[in-house]
């Protein structure tokens, strides 16, 4: 069985990792792939590709080790690779995960007898236009997000649906966000908690100037517009809590619903409600 990795770098306890990777190459006959821009980090029993090489791999999956935000770092390899998602939680959180690194043998046997279920979760497209002219384009799973940046002054921002003025704002950013990214920086900014398997928008405001800029849902066939107004030079588009570019005045950002979706593996019966209730403690409080 033919199996991708993806590790975050900056966990302290790789090498335990790959110990056990190790052993479970030889005893389940595993052919394992890592992305040559993480050679610094795979030792030499992993193969290493670049990511334009993974397309030709036919990976069964990738297994992501990590928290959320190493998920998120994963989308392209995922995508290029034609292959699901598979996360070992090593963080706090581990929203997106679906195992625990005691699990990891238990994973394997899953992948390779096939006992999963596959769950697409939706996309967003990012584009940015500067005098008409695109200066950056990008994928993201959980949001994209203008912020006004270290400067302490707010921004004004006009939301645009479909071409049609919706309202303008002066606050410190807003959020475009997918059903997967409202249990993320959307919900700390109000947001509403849609299922991950929905298809739709939220755009939350943060902290707006006027109370009642609330959040929005908007369908995902809608296409969002966010043109920055007055922005003094110092705003900036963040996608999946990256910094991707700096934005000036008159900057729009267009946000459609991306032409793929990105699989993930569920290999446990767990509802999304499940994890809303143990990792969220979402209704604890109110149980007799």
């Amino acid at each position: 069985m033919r199996l991708g990795l993806f590790f975050n770098p900056h966990y302290p306890q790789c090498e335990d990792i790959f110990s056990q990777l190790k052993a479970l190459r030889v005893s389940h006959g595993l052919e394992l792939w890592g992305l040559r821009e993480q050679h610094g980090i795979l030792p030499g029993f992993i193969h290493q590709a670049t990511l334009a090489e993974t397309a030709g791999l036919a990976l069964e999956a990738i297994i992501v080790f990590g928290g959320d935000g190493t998920i998120l770092r994963a989308l392209h390899f995922s995508l290029e690779a034609d292959a699901p998602l598979v996360g070992v939680n090593l963080g706090r959180l581990g929203f997106l995960s679906d195992a625990r690194l005691p699990e990891l043998e238990q994973v394997i046997i899953n992948l390779r007898d096939k006992h999963y279920n596959i769950q697409e979760r939706m996309l967003l497209n990012a584009v940015v236009k500067r005098d008409g002219e695109v200066v950056h384009e990008d994928l993201a799973l959980n949001d994209a997000v203008i912020y006004k940046g270290l400067v302490p002054t707010l921004i004004d921002i006009r939301l645009y649906c479909n071409r049609r003025f919706v309202l303008e704002t002066r606050c410190d950013g807003i959020i475009a966000s997918t059903p997967t990214g409202s249990t993320a920086y959307s919900l700390s900014a109000g947001g509403p908690i849609l299922s991950p398997v929905m298809d739709a928008f939220i755009v939350a405001p943060l902290n707006p100037h006027i109370l009642s800029v609330r959040p929005m849902v908007f369908g995902a066939d809608d296409h969002l517009g966010f043109r920055l107004r007055h922005a003094d030079n110092c705003a900036v588009l963040q996608l999946d809590g990256r910094h991707v570019i700096d934005l000036q005045t008159n900057d729009m950002l267009h946000i459609r619903r991306a032409s793929r979706k990105l699989r993930f593996i569920k290999l446990s019966s767990k509802t999304f409600y499940r994890i809303l209730r143990h990792k969220l403690n979402m209704g604890k409080g109110n149980r007799p």
